[in-house]
């Protein structure tokens, strides 16, 4: 069977044909469409612009304590305001989502509430004063609420509005408040280990009073001094130790008692004494002149009534040990005159053990002479004393600054340590105590809100429009699938309807053209069937029309503003004063 060929009048006869299933189809999408339109609830918006206003007092005097970029702030602050705590303060407040509240859970309000909140920036191109180079920068940012009824979207966004600007201003604040805080702690911190370390540092100079490295120079000068002056005792010492041994032989040769030397017996006694043991050192005991001096010596004590003196002879005795010390050092033990001496030094110790102590009761000397050399002698020994005991002070003195001079350097490091130490904590505290007093600054700047602030350039206002549902777009999507849906449906069931009409399809389907063609004679009940849907085609037209003028009145345009605009438009056209 070949494929029927179909022309317009076909398709007129098949919408003619099936114009009431296409109606049908077409007034139930369309109207399906349009209650969808008036019904949807709609959604309105307000919204407030917020302005990020520069501080007035310029940067580079007064440096903000506030140094976060505005869309880190702004995101943080939506953050602290969009808590559990705040949402449901508002929600409870304007009565919002009621409806939802009978079979949401309170998260899902919550959620819900966050996606009708909207918070959008507002960038510019500005130029980076540090790079010079352009860059997006966010001037501005609105905040937006979506709801149902227009009064209390428009209260919910100024509440919303009111607490960002409360909430930048108590971040602001209680950052430049925590900064300052922070800086006066630190500051009083090392304040208080400044006045540790110069405790500490002061105790360091009590205990090395002397060892600091700032007295090495005069340590040094009374080492030098002290090694002088030592010297200068030595010499004197070695120059009065002349004059005592000068002034010793003198007074040696000086009679305490009497003013003539030559004729006092005791003299010649000591005199004779002191040569018999030289005599008695080189010569035999029977020695004529040894012999000879043994007399005259027993005869002068006679005469004088005197015995040994024991300090005499102690004398005598210190005299030959230091003859026999002296030959010593040139003969050999076994010499003959080291041997004699030893002798009378032996015989010297024995009449030494037998000799009792001297007598203090003597009379004292009256020998002028004798007097005056014994006082030299002694006054010479006093010097010599008292410049030993001078000595021996300036050598522990010696001793003590060169002590002090090796551990100078022990003490130099110590003390470097502990200064440098204090000098890096001094130099922190007035670092800090800058940064403490522009953060003061800053902080008096904030309260008077002269820094960095949002300003509201645009409150949020009574919305007169929602926003969604578009109608008009929803009206005319509803008529364009109703028209595609009829039509569709009636070429589908074209398609599928397999009936032979008209002398065409009695030719398709015979291969022969008839004879003849029999007009379809139509009844008076199918004409009055065909009147009553005439009539029914047209009531629906009427509806339709009154439907479309409604939707165009209270969707897009009033008629009377409609009608105004057409006039005022004839009028332009034809120079006629028609609105008038």
């Amino acid at each position: 069977m070949e494929e029927q060929i179909k022309d317009l009048s076909d398709y007129l006869d098949a919408f003619r044909r099936r114009r009431g299933m296409i109606a049908g189809v077409f007034l139930a999408i369309f109207t399906l469409g349009v209650a969808a339109a008036l019904l949807w609830p709609p959604t309105y918006r307000s919204s407030a612009t917020i302005l990020i206003e520069e501080q007035e007092v310029p940067q580079e005097l007064v440096q903000s304590t506030v140094t976060s970029y505005a869309t880190q702030r702004i995101q943080s602050i939506s953050q602290r305001v969009m808590t559990r705590a705040n949402l449901m303060g508002i929600i409870e407040k304007y009565g919002l989502y009621e409806d939802e509240q009978q079979r949401e859970t309170t998260e899902q309000i919550l959620e819900r509430m966050r996606d009708d909140i909207e918070v959008e920036m507002v960038s510019a191109e500005v130029i980076d004063p540090r790079t010079g180079r352009p860059m997006p920068a966010t001037i501005a940012f609105s905040i937006a609420y979506n709801g149902e009824n227009p009064q209390k979207v428009q209260k919910v966004a100024s509440e919303l509005t009111t607490l960002y600007l409360n909430e930048n201003l108590k971040e602001r604040s209680t950052k430049a408040s925590e900064t300052f805080k922070f800086l006066s702690d630190e500051a009083n911190r090392l304040n208080a280990q400044i006045d540790q370390l110069e405790s500490q540092l002061a105790e360091f100079k009590e205990q090395n009073v002397n060892r600091l490295p700032e007295l090495t120079q005069l340590n040094t000068q009374l080492m030098d001094r002290a090694e002088r002056e030592i010297a200068d005792i030595g010499n004197q010492l070695r120059a009065l130790e002349d004059r005592k041994i000068y002034l010793q032989a003198q007074l040696e040769q000086l009679e305490p008692h009497g003013n003539d030397i030559n004729m006092s017996p005791d003299a010649r006694l000591k005199a004779l004494r002191t040569e018999y043991i030289s005599l008695s050192a080189r010569y035999s005991p029977d020695h004529p002149d040894v012999i000879r001096l043994k007399r005259e010596i027993e005869g002068l004590e006679q005469e004088t009534g005197t015995t040994v003196d024991r300090d005499e002879l102690e004398k005598q005795l210190d005299s030959l040990h230091t003859e026999l010390a002296t030959l010593q050092k040139k003969y050999a033990a076994e010499h003959p005159d080291v041997v004699k001496l030893k002798k009378a030094i032996a015989a010297l110790q024995a009449k030494l053990k037998d000799t009792p102590a001297s007598d203090s009761s003597q009379r004292a000397p009256d020998n002028p002479a004798y007097i005056s050399m014994k006082a030299q002698l002694e006054q010479t020994e006093n010097e010599m004393r008292s410049l030993a005991d001078k000595r021996r002070q300036l050598e522990l003195k010696m001793a003590e600054y060169e002590k002090r001079l090796v551990e100078t350097p022990q003490v130099e490091r110590r003390y470097a340590a502990l200064q440098r130490e204090l000098e890096n904590a001094i130099a922190k505290h007035r670092e800090l105590k800058a940064k403490e007093m522009q953060a003061r600054v800053a902080q008096q700047l904030e309260q008077e809100s002269k820094g960095e602030r949002f300003t509201l350039i645009d409150p949020p206002a009574l919305p007169e429009e929602p926003i969604k549902p578009n109608r008009p777009a929803i009206v005319f999507l509803s008529f364009v699938l109703a028209l595609g849906g009829s039509l569709g449906m009636a070429a589908v069931g074209e398609a599928m309807d397999s009936s032979i009409r008209g002398s065409k399809g009695v030719a398709n389907a015979l291969h022969a053209l008839p004879l003849a063609v029999i007009p379809y004679l139509e009844s008076d009940q199918e004409r009055r069937r065909r009147r009553a849907h005439k009539w029914r085609l047209i009531g629906g037209t009427a509806v339709l029309l009154i439907a479309a003028v409604l939707l165009v009145h209270f969707l897009f345009t009033p008629l009377d503003v409609l009608w105004f605009r057409a006039l005022r438009k004839v009028s332009i056209l034809t120079g006629m004063d028609l609105v008038g």
